[in-house]
């Protein structure tokens, strides 16, 4: 009974000390160009300019709450097209810990549903952005007469991939690699009626961006490209 106890006691240690090795250890954070949103972003771009007069969704103050222990940045701006009006709303949340489901980016669902809209599934879209293959999840959020149709993604370290499965088989390849994984949850959203029109307004102004960004840090935003 005793051998059998013993057995049991190393075995134990002996899986403790793997999972202790196998923790991911280094942020990814270090090893790629630092992400400042406000200073990265740029405030105008091609046809687009600020438009402070229209806030996108923000979460409410006890999601907000919890959301300020994930991210470390956040921004949260319209742009304006200058030659026709048109309107976009971009929302980036950044945190230098994205690798395990307590710490990743939430899904836009969540926040839209705590503010009160119904929010719709539209699948996924596989946008060409810049020469790269960039795959998201569309919504379309409705609260009362605001119908707000949204395209999303999030990345981890320079990988553009979707929450769910395919975000936790990124996690854990990265994890065991020793990574943590930094990542950002990337939001654009328009109030435009007719989804369709919507989705290709919003893939007009993320090809603008994309653009607009220097060459070493479109993958951080948008994913690298494929081999």
């Amino acid at each position: 009974m005793k051998r059998r106890a013993v057995l049991f006691a190393g075995a134990a240690v002996a899986a403790s000390a793997t999972a202790l090795a196998m923790k991911p250890r280094r942020r990814a954070s270090k090893d790629f160009p630092p992400i400042q949103l406000e200073q990265q972003v740029p405030g105008s771009f091609g046809p687009w300019t600020i438009d402070k007069t229209l806030v996108p969704v923000l979460p409410d103050p006890s999601l907000q709450a919890a959301l300020d222990q994930i991210y470390g940045q956040v921004l949260a701006r319209t742009y304006i097209n200058r030659s026709n009006g048109q309107r976009v709303m971009l929302s980036i949340a950044y945190g230098e810990d994205q690798g395990t489901d307590a710490t990743a980016a939430h899904r836009p669902e969540f926040c839209y549903t705590a503010q009160g809209f119904s929010v719709a599934s539209m699948g996924t879209a596989v946008l060409g952005l810049g020469g790269r293959n960039l795959t998201v999840r569309r919504l379309v959020g409705q609260l009362q007469s605001r119908r707000e149709p949204i395209t999303y993604w999030v990345t981890l370290n320079d990988r553009a991939v979707l929450p769910g499965f395919s975000r936790k088989v990124e996690q854990i390849m990265l994890g065991l690699r020793g990574q943590i994984p930094d990542g950002m949850l990337i939001r654009v959203s328009s109030l435009t009626p007719d989804p369709a029109v919507a989705f290709g307004l919003q893939e007009v102004f993320l090809n603008d961006l994309l653009a607009a960004l220097p060459p070493e840090l479109q993958s951080r935003y948008f994913g690298a490209k494929a081999a």
